[in-house]
């Protein structure tokens, strides 16, 4: 296993719908943990490079419903 960080940026702030969205991001099978900046700006995901790549991690929010882009 190969851990590694990416941060995304938020194009808008997450409300409580997108919380929850955003707490079932972690079920998917490579993705450890996600972590809201505490500028509420942006997302840390620490995910598997095994498993997962960089786009497929940004498929998995948007497919959420979580407005990230790549920082």
């Amino acid at each position: 296993m190969t851990k590694v960080q990416i941060r995304f940026r938020l194009q808008k702030p997450l409300d409580d719908f997108l919380l929850a969205r955003l707490s079932d991001t972690s079920a998917l099978y490579g993705i450890q943990r996600v972590k809201v900046d505490p500028s509420l700006d942006g997302l840390m995901v620490e995910y598997d490079a095994t498993r997962l790549r960089p786009a497929e991690v940004e498929a998995a929010l948007t497919g959420a419903g979580i407005p990230v882009e790549a920082a």
